[in-house]
């Protein structure tokens, strides 16, 4: 039995490039050192004491900044390459942390807070495009999938080690966090391939032929659109669902921790062998989908009326995982598949951009549900709109289904 087990990771985890993984490599390193940003609320409270409002300006500026890296990045990721800007905004950005932990008045953080997200968020559309471009033919998806579990597991370590340097000083969170940051760029640098004469081809390409933007594809800019929605929705699974475990289930924070940890010890375990066992059997809309309808279940389960509150959660966090792990690493794919070469910088950035918008707009309007309405209310209503992504994603799909019927109809007439 171990062997079989052994043999399904072994060859899940087979035929991927040697960039691949380096890459996986750099992002979970990157992921490890992402830990100040979770504490930026608090260090402003608790060792700046300055008020709430004040705390939620600065995480509302990070969300901004990171929406103008996103754009940037992804223009940038199409001009000079997607190496160039992974170490630049990684060296930059990790100064510019280390910049903040010595900086005390409250206005200066908030300009530096909008340009230390900006090149943060610049970093993603390209590692996005790096790992396009380096994955084997026929290995898109679960190129991806290695690269999420890298996030993860950077993520669970990261955060584990931030409560414990915050114990100690809050400061040195930006301190260790931008020392991490160079590190990743300096990786980068000494590791990774160049990708020669990336900028004469790109003017030369650009010059030959008619590029297509991504606001000109309709499909993707529709697709995009829903998938803002539904990222928004997700994404206060991880906001707003940790307050009320705490505050309505009475639950207390060790067990909030190990709960919502399942999630990425779950993804870590399953997604490389799901991935490589389904991704060749449906369409990556069809997963989409199903996993679509998994998000809205999940926020369901919280709003019915149990008694055993800690097996309700563990379920909750168990079927939203399950749903994870069919919907991104497939959004990724059907991203990928709309671009080429020549763009993909910019259809990355498209897609980033919907994480940043969910993370500003998400938790704040999160919260203002629960605080007039109702936690009820706010989970039947996340469900409902979940449930109207799966109708528009299905919708798009069976639309783009039938536009390729037609150009294959015209084009055997033609021939």
């Amino acid at each position: 039995m171990f062997k079989l087990i052994f043999n399904t990771y072994k060859t899940s985890f087979s035929g991927l490039s040697r960039e691949t993984w380096l890459l996986s490599i750099v992002m979970m390193f990157n992921r490890c050192g992402s830990m100040a940003v979770p504490f930026m609320g608090l260090y402003v409270t608790q060792s700046l004491h300055r008020s709430e409002m004040d705390a939620g300006l600065i995480i509302t500026l990070f969300g901004i900044g990171s929406i103008l890296g996103s754009a940037t990045g992804g223009k940038l990721t199409d001009m000079i390459g997607f190496r160039p800007v992974q170490i630049l905004s990684s060296i930059v950005g990790g100064l510019l942390f280390i910049l903040f932990s010595t900086i005390t008045h409250f206005y200066s953080l908030c300009i530096l807070t909008v340009v230390i997200s900006f090149f943060s968020e610049a970093f993603r559309p390209a590692n996005f495009t790096a790992v396009a471009h380096y994955a084997a033919e026929g290995t898109i998806t679960r190129s991806y999938s290695l690269n999420r579990l890298a996030v993860n597991i950077g993520w669970s370590v990261g955060i584990s080690l931030a409560g414990i340097i915050a114990s100690i000083n809050y400061k040195l969170l930006f301190i260790v966090e931008g020392g991490v940051s160079i590190i990743v760029g300096l990786l980068i640098l000494s590791f990774l391939p160049q990708v020669k004469d990336f900028i004469k081809k790109a003017k030369e390409n650009a010059s030959n032929m008619v590029i297509k933007k991504p606001w000109e594809d309709i499909f993707y800019v529709k697709f995009i659109l829903l998938t803002t929605i539904f990222i928004t929705c997700a994404f206060l699974m991880f906001r707003v669902v940790p307050v009320f475990f705490k505050e309505q289930w009475h639950i207390d924070e060790f067990q909030i921790g190990i709960i919502i940890g399942l999630n990425g010890a779950v993804i870590a375990l399953f997604e490389m062998i799901m991935i490589n066992k389904i991704e060749a059997k449906r369409s990556p809309m069809f997963f989409i989908i199903v996993g679509a309808v998994l998000f809205s279940i999940s926020y369901i389960i919280l709003s019915a009326p149990v008694s055993f509150h800690i097996v309700a959660a563990v379920l909750t966090i168990v079927v939203f995982t399950c749903g994870e792990m069919l919907t991104l690493p497939f959004i990724n794919t059907i991203v990928i598949s709309r671009s080429n070469e020549h763009n993909r910088g910019l259809y990355a950035a498209g897609y980033t951009l919907s994480w940043s918008c969910a993370q500003v707009f998400g938790p704040y309007f999160g919260f203002l549900i629960a605080k007039n309405f109702g936690y009820n209310w706010l989970w039947l209503g996340l469900a409902g709109m979940l449930l109207l992504c799966t109708w528009g994603f299905n919708t798009l799909n069976k639309k783009q289904a039938k536009t390729v019927l037609q150009k294959s109809e015209v084009q055997l007439e033609m021939e």
